[in-house]
């Protein structure tokens, strides 16, 4: 069992207990660890923190050598959002290609695969899936990390994804309450404001996270939006309408609430993380989520800090903390108790992802072959926050292994068009685009090749709203490196099993 720092006293230790903090390096800090020993029970994890699965094996044991039950959280979707292929791009299809394919079986063994491989590495919770209806074509944050726009939909496959994950031994935690799909603001920068009322909230937003509580889900992730027909003065996040009376009262959930990430500017901006952490814990949840941005102890620290001088104010009910703390206890024995499956090759390598890839494509037009090397032009827009921009996507990398010569760049704003014919010569143009329909800079230089060039291959690596345009022209549903791979395979007229 592990053992707690002398001095310690319950309020403290619990006020860290609810802190999911992350940290920079791919060793644990002697700060954390110090944490570990007076009561912290989380740590996130992150792109920066992965080098290889041996090292994040290495460090996950360094740090149970410290707390036997920490819980080990990690923000890896899959798909656009991976944190375990960040340098490489994953081995796995996000949501959007999965709900493309609609079949939960498959869903349920990618959720599994990538769990068993989390698991390996010594992870034991993690910070997925989505669960947002992507109903806003629009939306600049959630797009291919959404199963779809039909509520149904996505509640199948968010119930699939749950299970599949959490019967290779991972708490899944679904994201982000009541619903993100319908925004147009990054809440990374600031406030999203949701304008339905609440029928359509109930019929759409919540019926992803009533599949999600029904298949068992160990935590809920609330989301930082402004919700006014729940609440006109608070985000959900903060509000104890959202998450004690709708969550826990109207929906029966009775799992981990954890926050988004403290540090975003929706709740950074306007109420500053020590206040709102306060004010999330007074409102419901049960973990404090921060470190995508501030990860040291001096953040640690603060936050604590500010709990414990809430309860001794009177602002924040002794109980309350306690109670949040006991329910991160709670998560925390499961995970150190579940059998996970053993090692098994069927599940730890990437087939069934790229088989997954490979029945989502979409091909439109006639799909035959390159017949010589290709310059293939990536129309590159700003990355979203979520994704990060150090994670390669594409289809060059992919297609110059099945056609050597295969040339690329990567081009952005007003002047791509040109810039691409300049740059292709008489190569056959294939113009990788991201959400064409989001970015007319990237519709005009798209149509600028189509012009000059009628035989460019497009290939469409978002949400393939716009109408396709080129021959063929392929939409893969994500950016992920197998999806990258799946379109390459249908350039070069490679032959699958599927």
């Amino acid at each position: 069992m592990t053992t707690f720092a002398s001095g310690t006293d319950t309020l403290t230790r619990d006020a860290l207990t609810v802190l999911q903090p992350g940290f920079t390096g791919t060793t644990a800090p002697d700060w954390l660890l110090r944490r570990l020993g007076e009561g912290l029970a989380s740590v996130g994890l992150f792109g920066r923190n992965i080098a290889s699965p041996a090292q994040l094996a290495a460090l996950t044991a360094q740090l149970r050598a410290e707390r036997d039950d920490v819980l080990v959280a990690i923000d890896e979707e899959g798909g656009d959002v991976t944190r375990l292929e960040v340098r490489t791009g994953s081995s796995y299809p996000g949501n959007h290609a999965l709900g493309a394919v609609d079949d939960t079986e498959l869903t349920h063994a990618v959720a599994y695969a990538l769990g068993h491989r989390l698991a390996a590495c010594g992870v034991n919770f993690n910070w997925a899936p989505s669960a947002d209806v992507n109903s806003n074509p629009d939306n600049p944050v959630i797009g291919v990390r959404s199963f779809g726009a039909a509520p149904d939909l996505v509640a199948r496959h968010t119930a699939a994804y749950v299970t599949g994950l959490q019967a290779a031994g991972v708490a899944a935690c679904t994201k982000h309450f009541p619903g993100h799909g319908d925004t147009a603001v990054d809440s990374h920068h600031a406030m999203p404001r949701i304008d339905v009322g609440p029928a359509v909230l109930t019929d759409r937003e919540l019926t992803p996270f009533r599949a999600a509580i029904a298949a068992g889900t160990k935590a809920v992730m609330s989301a930082h939006i402004l919700v006014p027909a729940l609440d006109p003065d608070r985000p959900a996040t903060l509000s104890p309408r959202i998450l004690t009376e709708l969550l826990r009262g109207e929906l029966g959930y009775d799992g981990l609430i954890v926050t988004d990430g403290m540090e975003m500017q929706a709740i950074a901006g306007t109420y500053g993380i020590e206040r709102g952490s306060v004010l999330a814990i007074a409102a419901g949840a049960d973990a404090i989520c921060v470190g995508g941005g501030l990860a040291d102890d001096d953040t640690v620290r603060r936050l604590r800090d500010a709990l414990v001088a809430a309860v001794r104010a009177g602002e924040l009910a002794e109980e309350r903390l306690a109670d949040a703390a006991e329910r991160v206890r709670k998560l925390a024995q499961w995970t150190a108790g579940v059998s996970r499956p053993a090692a098994d090759a069927s599940v730890s390598r990437d087939e069934v992802g790229l088989r997954a890839a490979r029945r989502a494509l979409r091909v439109t037009g006639d799909p035959a072959p390159l017949t010589a090397a290709p310059y293939v032009a990536a129309l590159t827009p700003v990355a979203n926050i979520a994704v990060g921009d150090e994670t390669p996507w594409g289809v060059a990398a992919e297609l110059a292994e099945l056609v050597p010569g295969t040339e690329s760049g990567t081009f952005t704003g007003s002047v791509a068009g040109g810039a691409v014919l300049a740059a292709a010569g008489e190569r056959r143009i294939v113009a990788v685009v991201r959400d064409e329909h989001r970015h007319p800079w990237m519709a005009a230089a798209v149509g600028t090749l189509l012009a000059a060039r009628p035989d460019t291959v497009v290939v469409e690596m978002g949400v393939p709203q716009a109408p396709p345009r080129g021959t063929p022209h392929i939409a893969t549903y994500g950016a992920a490196r197998v999806c990258g791979r799946a379109a390459a395979e249908v350039l070069a007229g490679v032959v699958t099993g599927g």
